[in-house]
């Protein structure tokens, strides 16, 4: 019926009669809030703001400090406390070589950091990152491999064993969830069969499954360290404008073995989170990445928009798109808001 049978603002009218017919319903505990944890900086926020001589003033960017062991437990705790789902861990070495050994030492800070968290907080959930360009000297996320007269490129299948050997690493210092997020050929089968194999099957993988060669990770780098020396991760990583590409990889991965698929970045890729899930079925994440949170920080910083309202609308409509879990810094400004009922 239309028009004036039909009003569709009937239901619009009051905030008790739209809470009702809320379509979309966001929780703290479908976020997850990233944490890096520093050998080199303990407790320190990163040094360079990201907009030093902006017209209104340094960007500071809390969610990237790097933290020390007994400073990511205290936020840990915080983020436990508000009800946040889980925690993921990036790891800042102090030492870095061509292989990046330290992503797979017993006594390496995301090892030692998965000790700490369990013993203090034994009921939270952590995930933690699975890759090596933090722990490269050359900051790409694999050993390399020499190409004729062209610079080294990444070596596939040698950097498979030890992707492996990190999440196995992970599992064993405690970590509920590893997530891979190398973007091998291969490496999801090949880190389940290590798992397996080292008494862990029942650990569950996170698979980086779309991870898109995107403008929006530059924060990142700067907070974890790892960006590439040379080059770029164009070979390894998706082509933004790749969509059929994106389905395929993700059904390739919960092939091999993927408990949960994750869409990286989010906000230009809801298309893609809505077809990750209706094509496969399983869980789906998207990371609200570093420079789509400097993005909302800056714009409130200068006026322009409401940071709080706006965080609210963007993870709604991720969740809306189909993400089962946002990975996001904003996860325990959003999760106080919730809390708050706002």
């Amino acid at each position: 019926m239309a028009f004036p049978k039909t009003r569709m603002r009937r239901l619009r009218e009051s905030a008790g009669l739209r809470g009702l017919v809320r379509e979309t319903e966001l929780r703290p505990g479908r976020l997850v809030l990233p944490l890096f944890v520093s050998e080199a900086e303990p407790a320190a926020r990163l040094a360079a703001p990201l907009l030093p001589d902006g017209p209104f003033g340094a960007l500071t960017l809390p969610a990237l400090d790097r933290l020390s062991i007994s400073a990511l437990v205290e936020r840990a705790h915080e983020a436990q406390e508000l009800g946040v789902g889980a925690v993921m861990l990036f790891g800042v070495p102090s030492h870095k070589d061509a292989e990046g050994s330290g992503a797979w030492d017993e006594e390496g800070i995301v090892q030692l950091a998965l000790r700490a968290l369990g013993q203090a907080l034994p009921e939270l959930t952590v995930m933690t990152d699975v890759c090596l360009c933090e722990y490269t000297d050359h900051g790409h996320c694999g050993v390399l491999r020499e190409n004729g007269s062209g610079p080294p490129g990444v070596d596939n299948d040698a950097t498979l064993e030890l992707l492996a050997r990190v999440a196995v690493s992970h599992a064993r210092a405690g970590a509920d969830v590893v997530a891979p997020s190398d973007m091998m050929d291969g490496r999801v089968g090949a880190i389940r069969a290590e798992l397996d194999g080292e008494g862990f099957a029942g650990t569950p993988i996170l698979a980086y499954a779309a991870k898109f060669a995107s403008a929006f990770y530059g924060p990142f780098r700067d907070a974890a360290g790892s960006a590439p020396a040379f080059g770029d991760r164009r070979s390894y990583q998706l082509d933004p404008a790749n969509g059929r590409e994106a389905l395929r990889e993700a059904a390739l991965d919960a092939a091999e073995g993927a408990d949960m698929l994750m869409v990286k970045p989010a906000l230009a890729y809801g298309d893609l989170i809505a077809a990750v899930k209706r094509e496969t079925g399983l869980p789906v994440a998207a990371y609200n990445v570093s420079g789509e949170y400097a993005m909302v920080r800056a714009a409130a910083q200068a006026g322009q928009l409401e940071e709080g309202a706006a965080v609210a609308e963007i993870l709604t409509s991720l969740h809306r798109a189909g993400a089962d879990v946002v990975i996001t810094y904003h996860a325990l400004e959003a999760a106080r808001a919730m809390a708050a009922g706002r």
